[in-house]
């Protein structure tokens, strides 16, 4: 089949990033001939295989997203800080793009987010061709709670979607909340998958990682902003690095870590062969090495080149976010490693916990209930504690393997 997979960002870096990487590597294996529409500057560092290309229009000088990050050659602005003709620039030349990826004969297009993909996708295929769309909870939650226009906007440009994608049930509650239930019938529960492959036990090696930011250091990624890379310095951070406990993701006060570093506080004196590293950029850095917690390494960010050879060296991965999320893609990746997941009890994170059964842990919110269950599993026998890990592995790959989720996104949107 010819597949267009359309993305407004980039394919490393953000859930929403690594799921478009993801898929379409995975459509690619199936057979499918796939071209995927986003703004990835150089996407010959990525292995998507050779039935994927990528190609990047010229949006104009705007870029609209939910958080603001930074760019190469664009300005990231707030979608509901753009006016109607700026938007209607952006959704044009995407959908211009769209329209003309496979000469304008694709099977399926699938576009990710609500805003701007539903926009995007309704008006590429005017023409007739089938669309999906993949709501993510980061355009609910940081871009349409709150804005009625934005959710009118969006109402509107799914009327003639196919299919409508959420990664949990907790987000189709919120796209109900937020934009009615006349979406129901087309909505389906697909959650991301995970790279099995990349992330398995076997996969440690604290050596190599320090290799490869020791080249990293010598030799950045060119173009890339430095809040997107590993300190210069990371190496010698983790060097003899011992037991730890591990967060990686934004560092953003909606992703709890202030909660984990609270935490931590108040454990760490109990457990002194023991770190935590954080891994991550984020406005909140400062404010977060700010707070007094001792023997916290912070990294920068890392990609999954990295993470895949130090997460399967952790005792414990923490996922503490204070608001929703859509699926705990962390918590996933982590049970994949086969380390213990320890998860904040709500949304997207508590289905994943679910789905790993004894081996997912969850606390309520509090730092002092994830004291007690991050101190519970540190004082398990590391034995007990891998073996946990293993059946959290055994969990993932039934449940949330990519080739099983890519099937389901094109068997749903052409049912």
């Amino acid at each position: 089949m010819r597949l267009v997979l359309w993305h407004g960002y980039l394919l490393e870096g953000t859930g929403s990033n690594i799921y478009t990487q993801h898929v379409a590597r995975a459509w690619g294996r199936l057979g499918h001939d796939v071209v995927v529409v986003c703004q990835e500057p150089r996407p010959e560092r990525f292995e998507l295989g050779p039935n994927v290309r990528v190609t990047r229009p010229d949006v104009g000088p705007l870029l609209p997203v939910f958080v603001l990050d930074r760019y190469e050659g664009i300005e990231a602005r707030h979608v509901a800080d753009m006016t109607a003709g700026e938007l209607e620039l952006f959704v044009d030349r995407n959908a211009r793009a769209v329209a003309e990826a496979h000469d304008g004969r694709a099977d399926l297009v699938l576009a990710n987010h609500v805003l701007m993909g539903g926009p995007v996708a309704a008006r590429a295929c005017a023409g007739g061709t089938a669309h999906a769309v993949k709501i993510h909870g980061s355009e609910l939650e940081y871009a349409i709670r709150g804005r009625p226009q934005l959710a009118a906007l969006a109402v509107a440009s799914l009327a003639g979607a196919s299919a409508l994608f959420a990664g949990s049930g907790h987000i189709v509650e919120v796209t109900e909340e937020l934009l009615g239930k006349g979406l129901h019938d087309r909505m389906h529960v697909v959650p991301p998958g995970v790279d099995t492959d990349a992330f398995h036990p076997g996969g440690g090696d604290l050596a190599g990682l320090i290799a490869m930011l020791h080249r990293d250091a010598a030799a950045p990624h060119p173009g890339r902003p430095a809040e997107r890379a590993p300190d210069v310095d990371a190496c010698e951070r983790l060097a003899g690095l011992g037991r730890f406990v591990l967060y990686f993701g934004k560092l953003m006060r909606q992703k709890g870590v202030h909660l984990l570093l609270d935490a931590w506080s108040r454990i760490a004196p109990a457990v002194p062969d023991v770190a935590l590293v954080v891994v991550g950029f984020g406005d909140a850095r400062g404010e977060l090495e700010a707070m007094p917690a001792e023997r916290v390494i912070f990294t920068g960010a890392m990609d999954h080149d990295h993470l895949h050879r130090l997460v399967p060296l952790a005792d414990a991965v923490v996922v503490p976010s204070v608001l929703p999320e859509a699926f705990g893609m962390v918590a996933a990746e982590a049970a994949s490693c086969g380390v213990v997941p320890i998860v904040a009890n709500h949304s997207g994170l508590a289905e994943v916990a679910a789905g790993l059964g004894r081996n997912g842990v969850t606390f309520d919110g509090t730092a002092e209930d994830l004291a007690a269950r991050l101190a519970d599993v540190l004082a398990l026998p590391e034995a007990r504690r891998r073996a946990m890990g293993l059946e959290a592995r055994a969990a993932v790959l039934e449940q949330w393997s990519w080739e099983g989720i890519a099937r389901r996104l094109i068997d749903l949107s052409l049912a």
